[in-house]
């Protein structure tokens, strides 16, 4: 267990947020699971401010996957800090922002884009936290902007001093997106520059990657991500392994199958069917990569016309793999 600010979190393993997989009922599994901390989906903070009713659903946050952060993201200190304060009541820890390296956000001078201007980030961090009073703010960065722009530690710090209770940094600069080697040493590096608590993220696809992530950079946990796109149970496993050095067996088919239908039922009440539709054939597709037919069953899902059909291709495909 370890503090961020005054929130208490129960395990080192946590789960990043990612745009089209971790909303609310996928958090809700992945908190059964074990996930310490889980975060919403990054949000626009103008949005927020000019009332944009599209983001209701990514901000929605239920009792049974708390403590839960809502990150948002934004240029503006005066604007963020208005979201914030906004949504005061619908989290535990408000996280900033100033990774993302999608193309939409940094040419706004958003996310990843104010790792290259320390002053407004700086800024930033420091309108949000006497915004939020007596609730924790933390930022999830990168290594740098670029190869030629490495500056974590520097960067770290001046957060640290405008108030951060803690720092998830990706091992990536913006410009390496998500390929390449995880930069563990400058993850280490912010380790030993800092006094609050740094969250290892990037290149955690296995149990050992998990492990490493914390051991050589003594990070306090580590935030997994696309690890867990229809795996949950990489959540269990991790923490298993980083805690008691233990493996566990791998999730039968029957297992599989009923997160799946599980997740279906989950997906349909908070969204309803039609809206539920969209977002649960690429959820559904991820659990199946690996198993016989899954080609096809993904297929079938992506052409299913109703709720009805996705669930009797679930049915149909685990019936044959069973078989």
């Amino acid at each position: 267990m370890f503090y961020i600010g005054n929130v208490s979190i129960n395990t080192n393993v946590l789960v990043a947020p990612m745009a089209g997989i971790t909303d609310m009922p996928y958090r809700e599994i992945l908190k059964s699971f074990g996930a310490g901390l889980l975060t919403t989906e990054l949000v626009s903070s103008k949005a927020i401010c000019f009332e944009n009713k599209k983001t209701d659903n990514i901000m929605e946050i239920s009792m049974r996957e708390r403590p839960t952060a809502l990150q948002i993201f934004g240029s503006d200190p005066e604007i963020m800090a208005r979201a914030s304060e906004i949504t005061y009541d619908k989290y535990d820890i408000l996280d900033i922002n100033m990774g993302c390296p999608v193309l939409k956000v940094v040419r706004n001078g958003e996310g990843s884009a104010l790792m290259k201007d320390i002053k407004l980030a700086t800024k930033i961090v420091s309108e949000v936290v006497k915004a939020v009073k007596n609730k924790p703010v933390t930022c999830k960065i990168r290594t740098g902007f670029s190869s030629e722009n490495i500056n974590a530690v520097e960067f770290a710090k001046a957060i640290e001093f405008a108030g951060a209770s803690a720092i998830t940094i990706h091992g990536r600069t913006r410009a390496q997106m998500y390929s390449g080697d995880c930069d563990l040493d400058t993850i280490k590096k912010v380790v030993d520059s800092v006094k609050i608590p740094i969250i290892g993220n990037g290149g955690i696809f296995t149990i050992y990657d998990a492990k490493k992530m914390i051991d050589y950079t003594g990070c306090t946990g580590v935030a997994l991500a696309r690890a867990v796109k229809g795996n949950p149970w990489f959540v269990r496993e991790c923490i298993e392994y980083i805690e008691n050095n233990k493996k566990i067996d791998r999730p039968s088919i029957f297992d599989i199958q009923k997160i799946m239908l599980k997740l279906l039922d989950m997906e349909i009440k908070f969204r309803g069917e039609e809206q539920a539709m969209n977002e649960l054939k690429h959820h559904l597709s991820w659990f199946t990569v690996g198993l016989n037919g899954s080609s096809k069953f993904r297929n079938k899902i992506n052409n299913a016309k109703n709720i009805k059909e996705i669930r009797d291709n679930i049915y149909e495909f685990f019936k044959k793999n069973i078989n």
